[in-house]
C-alpha cells in the first residue's frame, strides 16, 4: 500500500513543501554525493497560472530543500512538446531566474544525447541525462489531456525523449509506450502541481484552482488518485492499467492530508467556467471542493450532454446548518436530503453522485 501526501492551502509554498518532504523522509533517502534530476512540465512557454506548466515556486522550494540537506549536483531538465522551444519555456515560466538564483543548470533535453533501451519487444530512444541521475524527481501538473484524458506523473516522463520519439509514440498509440517508458526510466519521487491545472487541455487556457500539492513515490498510485480527482476511473486511462500490469507501481494507496482547504480564488473565470457555473449556487466554497465540482460537471457534459435545465447544485460553507432538498456537494451541505460528503470530495465521486440523481 503506497502512501500519498496531499497538502491543501498552499499560501506559503516553501514552508509547506518542506513539511511534506520531511514527512516523506526525503532527507533520509539522499546522500550528498547523489546526482539529482528535476523534471517539471514545461510543455509550452506559458506561465503556470495558464494551467499548463509547473509553478516555479514549487521548483524553487524543492531546490532550496535539496541544497539545505547537502545535495550539490542538481539539474533541472525538460523538453517542451514538438514545435515549441524549451529554452524559451525556461525563460517565460521563471526557470531561468531559478537557475541563476540557486546556481542550478538547465538542460534542454531536445539537445541531449539519447540511448536506446529495450523492454520486451519495444525499443525506446531515451535522453541520457535523466537516465544518468541517481534520483529523479518528477513535478507534473494535474490537468486534463485531449488524447489520454489526463496527464500527470506517468505521462510527464514523455518529456525525457527526443522529438522524433514523441512523434513515434503517437503512431504507437501513446499508452503502451508511455507505460514502457516508465518501466525503463524510473522516477523516485513525484510532486504534483495541483494548484491550477487545466480543465480540458494540456496546453492550458482553462485553469481550475484546486489549491493543493500531491506527493508520493509511486507514479501509478499518484496517477490513479489523480484520475479520480479529474473525474475518471483509473481503468479508463489505458496507460495507468498497462503500467500497473508492467509492475511500474500499484493502484493501492492511502492518502494523508495536511492543511485546510481555503475559499475560492478571485481569479477571473474563463468562459467555460462561467458556463459550467450556471448550474451551481456557491456560498463561501473552497477552491479544492469547487474545482472538483467543475471537473465533474465537465465529465458529465462529455458523457451525457448539458446538465438538466433548472436543477441546481449547492456547494460551500455558507450552507452549513441549512436544510433543504437540493443537491449538495461536500460535507458543508449535509443538512440537505441529497448531499455528497467529503472535504473535499473527489470529482469521480461527485460525477457518480450527479449521475445517480439525474439519470
Amino acid at each position: 500500500m503506497e502512501q500519498i501526501l496531499v497538502h491543501y492551502n498552499m499560501d506559503q509554498i516553501k514552508d509547506q513543501l518542506y513539511l511534506v518532504l520531511l514527512n516523506l523522509s526525503l532527507h533520509t533517502r539522499l546522500t550528498p554525493s547523489m546526482k539529482v534530476g528535476i523534471k517539471p512540465n514545461l510543455v509550452v512557454a506559458k506561465p503556470a497560472d495558464s494551467g499548463a506548466t509547473t509553478d516555479p515556486r514549487l521548483v524553487a522550494a524543492l531546490v532550496a530543500f535539496l541544497q539545505d540537506v547537502g545535495i550539490k549536483d542538481i539539474t533541472i531538465m525538460e523538453s517542451s512538446w514538438v514545435g515549441d522551444d524549451t529554452e524559451r519555456a525556461f525563460k517565460v515560466c521563471g526557470y531561468t531566474e531559478i537557475s541563476k538564483r540557486f546556481g542550478v543548470p538547465l538542460v534542454d533535453l531536445k539537445k541531449d544525447k539519447t540511448r536506446k533501451v529495450t523492454y520486451q519487444d519495444l525499443e525506446l530512444e531515451v535522453c541520457v541525462s535523466p537516465l544518468e541521475v541517481d534520483y529523479l524527481i518528477n513535478l507534473p501538473v494535474l490537468k486534463a489531456h485531449c488524447q489520454t484524458k489526463i496527464t500527470c506523473a506517468l505521462k510527464n516522463m514523455k518529456g525525457c525523449i527526443p522529438d522524433r520519439e514523441k512523434r513515434r509514440f503517437h503512431t504507437l498509440g501513446l499508452h503502451r509506450p508511455i507505460a514502457v517508458l516508465n518501466k525503463v526510466l524510473p522516477q523516485h519521487l513525484v510532486i504534483v502541481d495541483a494548484l491550477a491545472g487545466d480543465l480540458t487541455f494540456e496546453e492550458g487556457g482553462n485553469p481550475v484552482h484546486m489549491d493543493r500539492i500531491i506527493c508520493g513515490h509511486d507514479p501509478v498510485a499518484i496517477d490513479a488518485y489523480a484520475a479520480r480527482l479529474l473525474g475518471y476511473d483509473p481503468t479508463e486511462i489505458e496507460y495507468i492499467v498497462l503500467a500497473t500490469e508492467l509492475g511500474v507501481g500499484t493502484q493501492r494507496y492511502t492518502v494523508t492530508s495536511f492543511g485546510t482547504p481555503r475559499p475560492m480564488t478571485e481569479a477571473k473565470p474563463t468562459r467555460l467556467h462561467q458556463r459550467l457555473a450556471r448550474y451551481v449556487e456557491a456560498k463561501d466554497a473552497c477552491s479544492a471542493c469547487y474545482g472538483s465540482l467543475l471537473h465533474a460537471l465537465k465529465r458529465y457534459e462529455e458523457r451525457h450532454g448539458a446538465w438538466p435545465q433548472g436543477k441546481k447544485i449547492l456547494i460551500g460553507q455558507g450552507y452549513k446548518g441549512q436544510k433543504g432538498n437540493e443537491l449538495g456537494i461536500g460535507s458543508c451541505t449535509r443538512g440537505h436530503s441529497h448531499y455528497l460528503p467529503g472535504c473535499p470530495p473527489q470529482a469521480l465521486d461527485i460525477l457518480q453522485f450527479l449521475e445517480e440523481h439525474t439519470l
